[in-house]
């Protein structure tokens, strides 16, 4: 089957092989799908971290992996750090250093995550909260980018698609506009900028991979 990704906006995303269903940082939603088999939480900010979103898209057998901070307050679920590499439910999840270098919102000793997250034989990198890092500099073999692009907590649509020319992925979708920072503009402005494909969806919107 195909594999989809859904943005579900803001920083929010549902990536789907037609079977196995992963979320990664569930916030706002508009139904409660009880859906997911996986879900994935960057880090402890109330825009990533929503523990009623979790909870209107997990089941009993849900698993939630996320950043230490996140499974603290939580009170369950497995702790993923950068560099770790974990299999779940038939997804293979690798957490890649998501941070600040040079602003305060996200410090790099909080060891919050950005994912790559395998399933269906694609490998979909999720930047995180984050700039243009060493780390993200290595990574590599993506078929679907998501990048931030509105600036201020993250990069920018320029520094967002400096990081698409060094990961070179297949496609890239931006997020984190929208909502709270960032518009249209920042989103066109990274498809403008990029080297590789990009789609900007709009919130609900989905690819099929």
């Amino acid at each position: 089957m195909a594999v989809t990704v859904q943005w579900l906006g803001h920083a929010s995303f549902r990536i789907s092989n037609g079977v196995i269903v992963v979320y990664i940082d569930p916030w706002k939603l508009t139904e409660s799908k009880h859906d997911a088999d996986v879900v994935l939480v960057s880090h402890s900010h109330y825009d990533h971290y929503s523990s009623e979103d979790v909870a209107a898209v997990s089941t009993e057998d849900t698993e939630l992996i996320a950043s230490r901070d996140v499974i603290d307050s939580s009170g369950k679920g497995c702790v993923i750090a950068p560099g770790e590499t974990i299999e779940r439910c038939g997804v293979r999840i690798s957490a890649v250093a998501a941070y600040n270098p040079n602003k305060q919102f996200h410090p790099k000793a909080n060891n919050w995550n950005g994912y790559i997250v395998e399933l269906g034989g694609k490998r979909i990198y999720y930047a995180g909260d984050t700039d243009l890092t060493d780390e993200m500099r290595a990574v590599e073999g993506i078929d679907v980018g998501l990048f931030p692009v509105g600036g201020t907590y993250t990069m920018d649509a320029e520094e967002a698609a400096e990081a698409a020319g060094f990961i070179k992925p297949e496609l890239a979708v931006p997020y984190h506009w929208g909502d709270i920072v960032g518009g249209q503009g920042d989103a066109d402005s990274f498809a403008a900028k990029a080297v590789c494909e990009v789609k900007v969806i709009e919130a609900g919107g989905i690819i099929e991979l």
